[in-house]
């Protein structure tokens, strides 16, 4: 009896959601207008309306000034999902090995290759310092 008890519950409450669900119309829930989303989409609102619309953009409109152009200024501020990432993980310093491959004959055809500039890292995988661990900047 006490593990039919919870199931009842169960499918009182789910039988009250369903028939509240329903007790609403659509017409009292999103009323209609006189416009058309054709009209509105092709602007046939009254004049008036659309004075008003270009009155209140010009209120919000404003001259920028110098200071509000100059985005490299406000950069180091800003916080972004990479400065978050690169200030608790830091990467540990892993510098590039510059080789040079020489002109060279490769494969069984013997093709010729032209000498090629290629960059490696000096360790094999990229090492990540733990939050707080590197305070430095290498």
């Amino acid at each position: 009896m006490k593990k039919i008890l919870p199931l009842y519950l169960t499918w009182i409450s789910l039988l009250c959601w369903v028939l509240t669900g329903c007790s609403t119309d659509k017409d009292t829930l999103l009323p209609h207008g006189e416009q058309t989303m054709l009209d509105i989409w092709n602007g046939a609102g009254s004049q008036g309306t659309q004075q008003l619309l270009l009155d209140a953009r010009q209120q919000l409109r404003r001259p920028l000034a110098q200071t509000d152009l100059s985005a490299a200024l406000q950069e180091p501020y800003t916080r972004t999902a990479v400065n978050e990432i690169r200030n608790l993980f830091p990467r540990l310093p892993n510098p590039d090995l510059v080789m040079y491959v020489y002109p060279h004959l490769s494969g069984t055809e013997q093709a010729p290759v032209p000498g090629y500039s290629t960059v490696f890292p000096f360790y094999q995988r990229v090492q990540y310092a733990m939050p707080g661990e590197r305070q430095e900047d290498l």
